[in-house]
């Protein structure tokens, strides 16, 4: 991923992306993005897909310590609808965000969680809804989340990974997102269960193209090698029949291998609402779950 007109990475507008080792030796006086003020927080601004053919802002998580071993590497999570999880002034609702930093700060700092680097992708704007879903609607269209998964594989984990001292493996590489970008985090984990190990789906939109992520469970689980680690998480408070689709969801996920806190947590979250507050205050359960700290091994 680059901006457009140079043929080197650039971070900001026209600046000049750090090289890895640049980064490392960095990583603790990164530039907030725009008013947000977080020492490990750096926004890329504008990178450019070839597969979008639109330009994408990025925002990267770096944990506490990531700066004192260059040779620890790290796990990554990758989250959607980058412009909510940071910084209030780029939020849906001006004021609301996840607090992802402040959160992944606190749980790795009480060594519940495994530091990890956590990249947010700033959605599309009127673009989201087309990119966020695996197949096409007759009525809403859609149905472009294969030109998102490409970008995301093949233009950005290598860009993250020439950035960031990060682990290989499926097992070492989550993605995340809520409500379509839920939808879009669970068919993502499913088709690319080789890249995607630890999936964080959020009150997902199962309700898109007649329950149609239900169906594509029903047809990929089956043959998958691995199953994903997975997260998910409904508020009792966002309508009935967003729960009874997310109950159903889990049914299924259940019917085809995943086991109940071994590789799937399932959470009903009691007055749970449809809005970052709400997905903010699911933001450490999830870490915990997905990255606990038992499972770290030195990443060396």
């Amino acid at each position: 991923m680059r901006e457009p007109g140079s043929r080197s990475k650039r971070t900001g507008k026209g600046k000049e992306l750090a090289t890895p080792s640049q980064a490392e030796a960095g990583a603790q006086s990164f530039p907030p993005p725009g008013g947000y003020d977080h020492p490990r927080v750096r926004k890329f601004e504008g990178l450019t897909s070839k597969f979008l053919r639109a330009q994408r802002d990025v925002t990267v998580y770096l944990p506490p310590g990531y700066g004192d071993d260059a040779k620890r590497r790290y796990p990554l999570l990758i989250l959607q609808d980058g412009q909510n999880l940071f910084d209030p002034q780029t939020s849906f609702i001006r004021g609301r965000t996840w607090r992802v930093a402040e959160t992944a700060d606190a749980v790795i700092g009480a060594g519940l969680v495994e530091p990890l680097v956590i990249a947010g992708v700033a959605n599309g704007g009127e673009r989201r809804l087309a990119e966020y879903t695996p197949s096409r609607d007759w009525k809403m269209g859609g149905g472009d989340a294969g030109k998102y998964s490409d970008m995301l594989i093949r233009e950005l984990l290598p860009f993250l990974r020439s950035e960031y001292r990060l682990r290989d493996g499926a097992e070492n590489t989550g993605i995340g997102g809520s409500s379509l970008g839920g939808l879009l985090s669970l068919w993502l984990g499913l088709r690319h269960a080789e890249t995607f190990g630890k999936l964080a789906v959020l009150s997902p939109s199962v309700w898109w193209n007649h329950k149609y992520i239900v169906s594509y469970v029903n047809d990929v689980a089956p043959e998958l090698v691995k199953r994903p680690r997975l997260w998910l998480d409904v508020g009792d408070a966002e309508g009935r029949r967003t729960l009874a689709d997310v109950e159903l969801l889990e049914a299924r996920l259940k019917i085809h291998g995943w086991r109940e806190g071994l590789d799937l947590h399932y959470e009903r979250v009691a007055g749970g609402t449809h809005d970052e507050g709400a997905w903010a205050e699911r933001v450490g359960p999830l870490l915990r779950f997905l990255f606990p700290a038992r499972e770290a091994k030195g990443g060396r």
